[in-house]
Formats: structure tokens, C-alpha cells, sequence
């Protein structure tokens, strides 16, 4: 994903360091897939490897980050070579952000359990795990797109946010609608307000992770735009 350097040894600890960070992308990826899993199931076995995960995940960023660091340190890259380990830099915090949301969804389902609430308990579980895929799905493309340094998939994420926190505002409406209607689900579905907002969150980090990739390729920092203006960019 680099362009060739005049130490081949450069090289080959940069392509290690960006598998290393897709490596780690995936492991998140499959964190929030088995936390969405647990909550539609009501499933404490697949919760508690979430959070075994998320060990792995925490001690990934930090041995990635000590390289990046020791790299800096050994290389003096130069500007464009910078620009790269800085967005890997961010773009392990992110990934490892993304990995402490879907803790926070286990440790919920944990409670949940714990409490006593049935799954036959009417509440919008079908609505959560549809904005998790919506989520899931971002985060996906913008690891895609560090992949291949593909400007036009890292727009795709950020356009797409816009869809994800649509879909959580209804969601907040749904839940204050089953509240009003049924107390009874008042402490579940303060819960499930929780999981919602980990689960827009896990969406903005995809959106994060993808101004990273246009970072990286064009040099133009593009957070706080709109998906308008960063399009005139990337052409």
C-alpha cells in the first residue's frame, strides 16, 4: 500500500505494521458482530468473549503504537511517510475505541441477564441489531479502503453516517414510545438507549478512520466537513 522507499527494510516494516493494524480492524469487527450476537440472543457465553477480546485489542494498540514510535524515532520519515504513521496512529485509537463499545454492549447484556429480563420482553432488539449491520458495515468499507488507499470507498463511510444517526434518533423515539407505553420496560430499555448510542459511536469511528485514508492520500485533513465539500477534495 506504500510506495517504494530506498531502505527495503522501511518498506517491509510498514506493510507489517499496516497488516498488523487490518488485523486488528478485524478482530473489532468480529467483537461488535459477537456483542450484537449476544444482545439478540440474551447469550452470557458470547458476551464474556467479547470482553476476553477486548484484552487482545488493548495490547494490540500498544504494541502497534510502540513500533510506530520506535520507527519515527529510528527512520526520520519523511513528510508523506509521516503522514502515514501519524494516521495509523489514529487509526489504531480508533479501532481500539471501536472494541471498548462493543465491551460496553457485552457488559450490558451481562447486566441484563443478570437482572433477570426475558428476552420475550417486548423491546426493539430487531431495530438495535439493524443499526449495528448499518455500523458494522462502515467500519467494513473504511478498513477496505486503508486496505487499498481508496479515497472513493472512505467517502462511501462518511456519506453513510448520516444514515446511522437517522437511524438512532428513530430508534430513541422508538424506545421512549415502549417506556411511555409499558413501564415495565423502562430499565431494559434505558439499557438498550446505551447500546444505541455504542453502537452510533462504533459508526463515527468507521467515519473517522475513513478521513484517515483520505489523509493519508491527499494530505488534506477533512474532519468537520461535509461529505460535499470533502468530495471536491478527493476529485
Amino acid at each position: 500500500m506504500t510506495e517504494k522507499h530506498l531502505s527495503s527494510q522501511f518498506d517491509n516494516e510498514l506493510s507489517g505494521i499496516s497488516t498488523r493494524v487490518l488485523e486488528m480492524g478485524g478482530l473489532v469487527e468480529s467483537q461488535v458482530a459477537m456483542a450484537i450476537d449476544a444482545l439478540t440472543h440474551f447469550n452470557g457465553e458470547i458476551a464474556s468473549q467479547v470482553l476476553t477480546h477486548e484484552e487482545r485489542v488493548n495490547a494490540m494498540e500498544m504494541a502497534i503504537d510502540a513500533d510506530l514510535s520506535a520507527i519515527i524515532a529510528r527512520r526520520q520519515p519523511t513528510a508523506r511517510d509521516l503522514r502515514l504513521l501519524i494516521a495509523i496512529s489514529k487509526t489504531i485509537g480508533n479501532l481500539e475505541r471501536v472494541g471498548d463499545e462493543a465491551a460496553r454492549v457485552a457488559r450490558t447484556v451481562q447486566r441484563l441477564i443478570n437482572t433477570g429480563v426475558s428476552s420475550r420482553l417486548r423491546l426493539p432488539v430487531s431495530d438495535v441489531s439493524f443499526e449495528a449491520g448499518l455500523a458494522t458495515a462502515s467500519l467494513r468499507k473504511s478498513l477496505d479502503a486503508f486496505a487499498r488507499l481508496d479515497t472513493t470507498t472512505a467517502l462511501e463511510v462518511i456519506k453513510a453516517d448520516n444514515e446511522i444517526d437517522a437511524e438512532f434518533d428513530g430508534l430513541m423515539r422508538k424506545l421512549i414510545t415502549y417506556m411511555m407505553e409499558d413501564p415495565r420496560t423502562i430499565s431494559a430499555s434505558i439499557d438498550l438507549v446505551f447500546v444505541a448510542k455504542a453502537i452510533e459511536r462504533v459508526g463515527d469511528h468507521a467515519k473517522n478512520l475513513a478521513e484517515q485514508v483520505i489523509y493519508i492520500v491527499k494530505g488534506t485533513d477533512v474532519r468537520h466537513n461535509t461529505p460535499e465539500a470533502v468530495e471536491s477534495i478527493i476529485k
